[in-house]
This record gives C-alpha cells, structure tokens and sequence, in this order.
C-alpha cells in the first residue's frame, strides 16, 4: 500500500504495511476531529436551501445573495496563509476550538441582522474561522490517524460529505420557518463540536510527527515554488468556478421551496459522501490519480454544459445537481491525496497553499455567475462554470509531468 517514503516532509513519516491499521481503527482524536468536521461542514449545506429566500425578504437580488458565498470563499483563501502561523503558535487543539468559536460567533450574528451587506461581512467572519478550522483539522486528522495519510483523507472527506449532506436537510427545516433559522443552528452546532472537540481531543495527545517549530507566514507561499503544488492550486480554483456555480446560482433556478432544496442537496451530499470514500480509492487504483481527476472533471464540465442548455427543466436541473456530487466526491478526495503528497512541505503548509489559491475561484465565481445571469439569462453561468473546468483539464495535462509522480508517493487503496 504504500511502498515508498514520503519526501514530503523532513517531519512527516508514513506508516510501513505492518504498522497501517483499519480506517475505522482510529485514536479518541481523531473520531472527536470527524465529528467536529461533520458538524463544520453542515454549515455550508445548512445555508443553501435559504438562497432564494434571503433574497426575497432581504429584497435582495441574486448576485447580491450569492456574496455570501464570495465573502466567505474570500476570506478563507487569505486566512489559510495564516492557519500554519497561528496552528504552530497555539497547538492543532486551540485552533480548531478557536475557529469554531469564531464560526458559531459570526454565524449567531448573522441570524440576528436586518440586511444583506451587514450579512455578507458577518458571512466574511464566518469564513475567517472555517480557514482555521478547515486547515488545521485536514493536517490534524492526517497527522492524528494511525492508518496512513490517504485513508486519513478518505476519513476527512467523510465527514464533509456526511455534514454537507445532512446540512442541507436541516437547513431546509429551519429555513421553512424562518431563513435565520439556519444560521442560529449553525451556531448551536458549533458550540456542541465546541464541547465534543474540548473534551474528546486532550491537549497532551500531539502527533509524533507533528510542526516542532513556529512556521512563518511566508511558508505558504514558499510551497508554491513548487510547481506540483502550484498546479494542483490552479487547478482546484479553475474547477470551483464550477463548483461554486452550481452550488450558489442553481438554487435559483430549481423552482424549489427550502423544503425541495434540501431533499435535492442531500441527495447531492449523500453521492458526495459516498463516491469519496468508496469509489474514489477504486478509481485511483485503476486509472492513477490524475487521469481519474481528469475523468471527473470533464464529466463535471458535460454535467454544466447540459444544465446550461435545459436550465428551464426542472427535473434535468434537479438530476444534475445530485449526479454532479458523485463527480465531485470522487475529484475532492483525489485532488486533497495529491495534494497532501506534492511537494517537500509539511502537510499543513501544503494545505493552507493549496487552498488559497482554490478558495480565490470559489470567492469570484458565485458574484459572477449571480452578474451573469443578471446582464445575459441564466443559462449563461453555468456555460461559463463549465468553460471554467475544461480549463482544468487542460490545464493539469500541460502540466502532467509535474504532478505525475503523486501516484509513487502513496495510493488510496
């Protein structure tokens, strides 16, 4: 399984076949870190059905709606330089207590406001914490997990899928009553991971091969004179122009009350949760990671294209949505392995590199798609977010002698 040492990382070792244990044989730390992502990530789900809603009663109009996407994508990609500086100053545990702390904040906050832009800068706080604790819980569960770093992945896409899809649900529940009812229950989640997260993950519990010096916040962009990792970083914000497409423009076009949404996003999360666990390690094993990535996304852009020519079908809108999840679990956990084994860097440096730059697409992408539709019609996001992930295509194949070699390093399987 993994057959080669990581040169990754001067501080990051690789369990040998022998000392590799069963995904669901994990450290308390590591399942409190699963649970706390699960309940993160239902933030993001929780929001979605609300989207018309919000723009109804805040009389808002759609691109000014979808900023609480681009707020909270933007301040992520410019707090992820930071997560490494702060995670290696305060330890993994206070870090992740302190993003949640600031999610659960902000998002209370914004339950409580009376108009769209003060609830687009409370959704910029929100993204603030969710880099700390988006960064620091992937390097957590990496550096925490007993069965090597590709399985540690497979459990971190997990949870998200598990939080993205439950989220949705919920949100459409609580939004029925009342589109504030999402953010007050992102709130009260976050202070249960707060208390599970507090008590589950003791603070002597430190990984062996955890940061043993204080990193500089120039470290991130150091990492990226790395050309593997620059290209995966490239090619993650290429794709979330697609991705952030679909997930903040085709609420509105869906037809859908916040109940309809939430079924049709859980459906989405559930092939999500699925695909990243299951099929992605099967894809990799067979076709190698980067032509799997290749696969999905083109598939991903095909998916676009056809809800950019019937996007006045419901069911053809409402099909694509949930189909799309399966591409996008198996892309996600694909691209994170390959990420994580890149470049020379430490895990946590490459992640918050990496994720700069592919939360920048996802920040620009839904304001445009919102102006898009705004100035042609609503068909013309999502042509454009599938131009956007062709590109990726591209892109990454120009570049495939870079990256190629994260195949050697270590397979999901």
């Amino acid at each position: 399984m993994v057959s080669k040492t990581l040169k990754a990382s001067s501080v990051n070792t690789i369990p040998t076949i022998q000392e590799e244990e069963s995904l669901l044989k994990q450290p308390k730390a590591v399942w409190a870190v699963f649970f706390a992502c699960i309940i993160a990530f239902m933030g993001l789900g929780l929001v979605d059905p609300i989207l018309p809603a919000i723009a109804e009663q805040l009389n808002a109009s759609h691109s000014e709606v979808t900023l609480l996407f681009t707020s909270y994508n933007a301040v992520m990609a410019v707090a992820m330089l930071i997560t490494g500086t702060v995670s290696s100053r305060l330890g993994i545990k206070w870090t992740l207590l302190t993003g949640i702390v600031i999610i659960a904040l902000f998002s209370a906050l914004g339950g409580f406001s009376n108009d769209i832009w003060t609830l687009v800068g409370l959704r910029g706080g929100w993204g603030l914490g969710n880099a700390l604790f988006v960064a620091t819980s992937l390097a957590a569960i990496v550096s925490l997990s007993n069965s090597g770093t590709a399985k540690a992945i497979i459990l971190y896409e997990a949870a998200i899928g598990l939080g993205i899809s439950v989220g949705p649900l919920i949100g459409g529940w609580l939004g029925a009553m009342s589109w504030r009812g999402p953010f007050l229950g992102v709130a009260t989640l976050m202070v249960i991971a707060f208390i599970g997260l507090f008590i589950l993950m003791p603070k002597s519990k430190t990984p062996t091969n955890a940061v043993k010096s204080k990193t500089s916040l120039m470290d991130p962009f150091r990492a990226l004179k790395h050309r593997s990792l620059l290209v995966f970083g490239i090619t993650a914000a290429l794709y979330n122009f697609g991705f952030f497409t679909l997930l903040a423009y085709a609420p509105f076009v869906m037809g859908l009350d916040e109940h309809g949404l939430g079924f049709v996003f859980l459906g989405w999360g559930i092939l999500l949760a699925i695909t990243s666990v299951f099929m992605a390690p099967k894809l990799q094993q067979w076709f190698g990671t980067i032509k799997s990535m290749c696969m999905m996304l083109i598939l991903f852009a095909i998916v676009l294209v056809l809800m950019g020519i019937w996007t006045s079908t419901q069911w053809v809108i409402i099909a694509a949505v949930i189909f799309s999840g399966s591409l996008l679990g198996n892309n996600n956990t694909l691209i994170t392995t390959a990420v994580m084994n890149a470049a020379p860097v430490e895990r946590s440096t490459a992640s918050a590199a990496y994720s700069f730059l592919r939360f920048i697409g996802g920040a620009i992408a839904p304001f445009m798609a919102g102006k898009l539709a705004e100035i042609y019609n609503s068909s013309v996001p999502f042509i454009v977010g599938a131009s956007f992930v062709f590109i990726s295509v591209v892109f990454i194949w120009f570049n495939y002698k870079h990256v190629k070699h994260v195949d050697s390093v270590e397979s999901i399987h």
